[in-house]
């Protein structure tokens, strides 16, 4: 078997938000529909059928004086330490993220320059040679960030790329709209390295797919559900009775054809490290994966989740699971030397994507 360049994750980070924001924050809101209608159930029904679907108990808030790229550049810190790499030696520093960087005194958008030049520019990396750039492609962003670094060290363009995934969904969130309580804030990075083997590793295989044939505004910006609301805001708003209904129907699918072109079979898999915005539509998916295999229900410890008390932080939700396993700060779940993992996002366009990664041996 020929030598040829893999590329493999040297080092990882994360930032989890100081702020924790319970369910109970929210007991004294005022929900409407999207009609602009009062909701007639009290907000203790409200809540409580929101935990039951979604299995979100709390999330994470930034602080007012903290934008998206300060959390990515403290997920950055984090994986530049522990992969011990020299930062000037990086080829590319790639950002996922949708939003830019929106102030809590100013909640407009602000993606001039780019996050990944502002992380570059937080990092203090002189090279001009570290090409930095965004990516916006919805909660999947971080994962195809993954799939664009794994091309560029195939072909020899890259050995050194950094990716990250920042978001503060919390200032995009309609304190009208009980949807609102799904989002949440976060930081995750990677560093990916180029090693020659005639081992297969790292990451083997990816798929990807947009849905935007009817699907493209599943999830869109649009005013509150406050008829009234005073400030002319555009705020985060989800038709989530579609977005399951795709999402149930569409991710196994584009998960399987990752696994198939890997070569491997669901029963080869140790981890599912999912996209969580939705611990009931997670596990859906998880159990219609398992039927198209033609196999029973998984045991659930595969598919590891975060989303009880983190919620969904968008971009960054998959790399600070990935980030926590591999720190041991996860309770029961660790990863291992030849574990094959399966990485899986969706999100607003409709995009889809999974790609899958054999840690190595040594």
């Amino acid at each position: 078997m020929n030598s040829s360049p893999h590329a493999v994750i040297i080092g990882s980070g994360s930032y989890l938000p100081t702020r924790k924001i319970p369910n109970s924050h929210f007991l004294h809101h005022t929900f409407f529909d999207s009609g602009g209608k009062k909701l007639e159930k009290s907000n203790e029904e409200i809540i409580a059928k929101f935990k039951d679907i979604t299995g979100i108990e709390e999330r994470r808030y930034v602080t007012d004086d903290l934008v998206a790229s300060d959390i990515g550049f403290y997920a950055a810190e984090q994986a530049l330490q522990s992969s011990r790499l020299d930062k000037e030696t990086l080829d590319y520093i790639i950002v996922a993220h949708n939003f830019g960087d929106m102030r809590e005194d100013n909640r407009r958008s602000d993606c001039l320059p780019s996050l990944a030049s502002r992380v570059k520019q937080k990092l203090e990396i002189k090279n001009p040679k570290t090409v930095a750039y965004d990516i916006p492609f919805g909660c999947a962003g971080w994962l195809q960030g993954v799939i664009q670094a794994n091309y560029y060290i195939k072909s020899g363009e890259a050995q050194r790329i950094l990716v990250i995934g920042a978001e503060t969904l919390s200032r995009l969130a309609d304190p009208h709209d009980r949807d609102s309580m799904i989002y949440s804030d976060g930081a995750g990075a990677i560093i990916l390295e180029s090693r020659i083997s005639e081992q297969p590793i790292g990451i083997l295989s990816h798929y990807s797919e947009t849905f935007a044939n009817g699907h493209a505004f599943t999830i869109s910006l649009n005013k509150s559900n406050d008829l009234l609301y005073p400030v002319d805001h555009l705020f985060l708003k989800m038709n989530g009775h579609k977005l399951y209904e795709y999402a149930l129907k569409l991710v196994p699918q584009v998960i399987k054809v990752a696994i198939e072109k890997a070569g491997l079979f669901l029963s080869d898999i140790d981890k599912l490290l999912i996209h969580q915005a939705n611990h009931k539509m997670d596990v859906a998916i998880f159990d219609r994966l398992a039927g198209l295999f033609g196999m029973d229900k998984l045991p659930q410890e595969i598919m590891p989740m975060t989303i009880s008390w983190l919620g969904n932080s968008s971009v960054a939700t998959v790399p600070t699971l990935y980030d926590l396993i591999i720190k041991g700060q996860l309770k029961n779940q660790h990863i291992k030397k030849d574990d094959v993992l399966v990485f899986a996002a969706v999100g607003a366009g409709l995009n889809i994507n999974s790609l899958i990664y054999r840690v190595p041996a040594g």
